[in-house]
């Protein structure tokens, strides 16, 4: 239990870390928001999520 939770916590600081790093290297206009639900998405899919991300903010915005 204890080791699924550990598990559970890496995942979501690697996915903010992920989410930090790329705001801090892109422009102001290209910045994707932190907040709960992208930095759960970057937990359950990890980097494609971030790419889909990316992705999303080209096209919409």
């Amino acid at each position: 239990m204890l080791n699924k939770l550990t598990t559970i916590l890496k995942k979501l600081v690697v996915g903010f870390l992920m989410l930090y790093g790329y705001n801090l290297i892109v422009p102001a206009a290209a910045i994707i928001p932190i907040n709960i639900v992208t930095v759960i998405l970057l937990t359950i899919f990890g980097l494609p999520a971030l790419i889909i991300l990316i992705i999303i903010r080209v096209l919409v915005y």
